[in-house]
This record gives structure tokens, sequence and C-alpha cells, in this order.
């Protein structure tokens, strides 16, 4: 793990994201927006993987080397903390805060008092319930490995390994969306009947985890208004190798042939809506309106996943980043696309030390995969988050009190 501290560009006043904008690295280097951040990112974590192999390890000393595998053969994964441009009181990468303990009720919250109006604290109870949601055309378990370290960190977490949508993710997002919201309602009032039985129910922490196209059915879930009174109980969001601003400059010309076959040949509509072509204004298309929605607003912490090798998913999409791209545009498509960028980067912004915004770049080792159509499309990246857990070890086990 690599880690470093990046700066979160404030909301201009102007249209879109300013073309001046830089990215600060761990030591305080810049690149600029016309770089290619793909190759960028391979070669850090090329850089990192040698110094491993070069490393020379005192034999006098008892250590591990081993402890998650070969270390020339995991993952490398370089984790940027997002700050605020102006706060001059943000704590270092390395070391991420606490969130609150105490968080702020509404008057109609949970939190019961005794006659005296002195809060009970005897049989107290915190519901915590974690929504894992899969990708296009996957299965409810596909997340199985995430939710097991999730259970080795707080084993008191009740979980929904969401099945609304399965064999259904070639429909509409808003229908997809829908389902999904009527799916984790029902799961969380189930538990908190369950819960009001035994115990005095103080507060509620729901987090979501998506993979893929996962992560926009999870935001349109957020936009349904029957999830509205379940905002405010919002915990951590997972983003792994989400396409939050669709597959606008996408530069996987293989990948792109097979979403115009499925666009043609079976009418796909989630397809359209990804490639910005279900209305002819774009304007009018569902991943821009969907990022006017406040729906990462409300989470205390936002994770999101990426990988330079995972070709399924454009880059820049995966981690809420300009393009280099549509930097160069100029364009009314260059102006949506800064649009939509905007609009999200405002809802993770925060002035609270306490809410964590964090980008993790994982660079797997490809070695072992060889040379067929799966490495070339990028797909062996993009499946790779599912089938090999180490990287969830990694995060999840160095900041276990953001899945708290």
């Amino acid at each position: 793990m690599v880690y470093s501290k990046v700066a979160m560009p404030h909301q201009p006043k102007s249209n879109g994201v300013e073309r001046t904008l830089l990215h600060h690295g761990a030591r305080g280097n810049t690149r600029k927006l016309t770089d290619d951040p793909i190759q960028i990112a391979t070669m850090r974590a090329e850089l990192h993987r040698r110094g491993i192999a070069q490393m020379r390890i005192n034999n006098r000393s008892l250590q591990d080397m081993y402890i998650f595998g070969d270390p020339l053969q995991v993952p490398i994964i370089i984790v940027e903390r997002l700050t605020n441009i102006y706060d001059s009181t943000c704590v270092s990468s390395d070391s991420i805060p606490l969130k609150e303990e105490a968080r702020h009720k509404r008057e109609n919250g949970y939190r019961a008092t005794n006659k005296c109006g002195s809060i009970r604290r005897q049989n107290e109870h915190v519901l915590r319930i974690v929504v894992f949601v899969h990708g296009f055309q996957g299965n409810h378990l596909d997340l199985r490995l995430v939710r097991n370290q999730w259970l080795l960190i707080d084993p008191k977490i009740q979980f929904l390994m969401s099945e609304a949508n399965e064999d259904k993710t070639s429909g509409d997002f808003r229908e997809m969306g829908s389902r999904l919201a009527h799916e984790v309602i029902t799961f969380v009032k189930k538990k908190m009947d369950k819960v009001s039985r035994n115990a005095i129910l103080t507060d509620i922490k729901l987090s979501f985890v998506g993979h893929s196209i996962g992560n926009l059915i999870i935001r349109a879930a957020l936009a349904e208004s029957i999830m509205e009174p379940y905002l405010m109980y919002l915990h951590t969001y997972v983003s792994i190798s989400g396409p939050h601003l669709g597959y606008m400059y996408s530069s996987n010309s293989l990948f792109n042939s097979g979403l115009w076959l499925l666009k043609k040949l079976k009418g796909t509509q989630c397809i359209h809506q990804l490639t910005f072509t279900d209305d002819p204004d774009l304007e009018n298309t569902f991943i821009y309106n969907l990022s006017k929605e406040k729906t990462l607003a409300n989470f205390q912490n936002v994770i999101l996943f990426s990988s330079p090798q995972d070709g399924y998913v454009p880059y820049h999409s995966a981690r809420i980043e300009p393009s280099s791209a549509a930097f160069m545009d100029s364009s009314k498509r260059g102006k949506i696309f800064h649009d939509m960028l905007n609009n999200l980067l405002g809802q993770i912004q925060s002035d609270s030390d306490h809410r964590v915004v964090i980008r993790c770049d994982v660079n797997f080792n490809t070695s072992c995969y060889g040379r067929n159509l799966n490495t070339l499309i990028g797909r062996a990246a993009h499946i790779e988050f599912l089938e090999s857990d180490i990287f969830a070890k990694f995060i999840m086990w160095s900041f276990p009190e953001l899945f708290r």
C-alpha cells in the first residue's frame, strides 16, 4: 500500500471543472490533465513492485513476509485521501479519523428517554446494515469475499446480498433502482422490528457496497423518494469499479465495439444509458440527471476502488476525476461531462474533519493471467475484484473504523 494526500478541487464559479486543475501526489509532484493517468498509475505501481523485489530482509529479525502470499504477487494499492484545498487542519493520509459516535437525530429519531428525561443506556442497540449489490448479469453472491472481511471486522452487522435485480440487469436503471430501494426498505424495517422487540433502537448505520453497474443501481435507489427517510442513516459507501460518469470518453475500442453490438442486437436499455444514447439531448440522459441527485452527499465515508488494468470501466469514471479527453473537448459533450463531474465532486466534498473520502487504485499482478481475450479486453482485472479478496483485506484491516 502506498499512501498519498490529494487536494480535492473546489466547485468553480464557472461551468465545469477548471481547466488548470492539477492533481497533487504524495511528494508534492503534479501532473496535468493532458497526461495519461492510466500510464502514470501503472508505472507508479510497477516501480513500487520493483522496489519490493529489491528489498533486503534482515534475517536476524522475525518477519512473516508471506502472511498475504508472495509479496511480488499481491496487488499494489495506492490509497489517496481526498482533502479540501483550503483545509489547513486536515490529518495526514495515513491517519484517518474516527467518525463521531454521537449523531444528531431528527425529532422522530429512535433514541428513547425515561420519565426523568435522561437517556436510557441499558439495552441500547445500534443497527448496522450492509447492502451488497452485484453488477451486470451478476449473482447476489459476487461480493461474498468483501462481505466475509466485513463480518470479521464487525460480526454483528446485518447484511443483505441483493437479489432484486438478479437476471434483470439489462433494463432501465430507474426500474433496477426502484426494485433495490423496495428490497432495502423491506429488509431494514424487518431488522428494526426485530431489534425493537428486545432492545432500544438508538441508531442505524446503513452502508452499501457495489460492483460495476451495481453502483449506479445503488445511486438510482437512493434517488427514490421512498428512500428519503433513510438517507440520514447512510454510513459507508464502497464503490468497486463503478462507472459513475458512464462510458463517456471510454478508450477501450474492443469493449466499445461490444457495447455497440449489445445495443444493436439486443437493445439493452442500461447500455444505452451508460453510453448516453438513451436520449438525443445529452441533458435528458439518465446518468447526467442522476449526477444532479444528492446520492453521495449523506455518506460519512466514501471509498472508490479503481484499477488502470480494468478495461470494462473507464478509469476516470470509477475514480470520479477529470478526463484528459474531456479536457480537450470544447463541444457540448465536454461541457456535459464537466457538469457531471462537478456535481459528483460537490457531493463528496465536506468541511467536516470526520468525513472520509479516499480513492484506492488497485494494480493487480497480471503475470499469471497469460495472454487471452479476457486480458486483452480488460475483463480479467474487472472480475479480479470479485475473485481476489486480498485488496479488501488490505483496505478494510488498515482502516477498520470505517467498517464498524
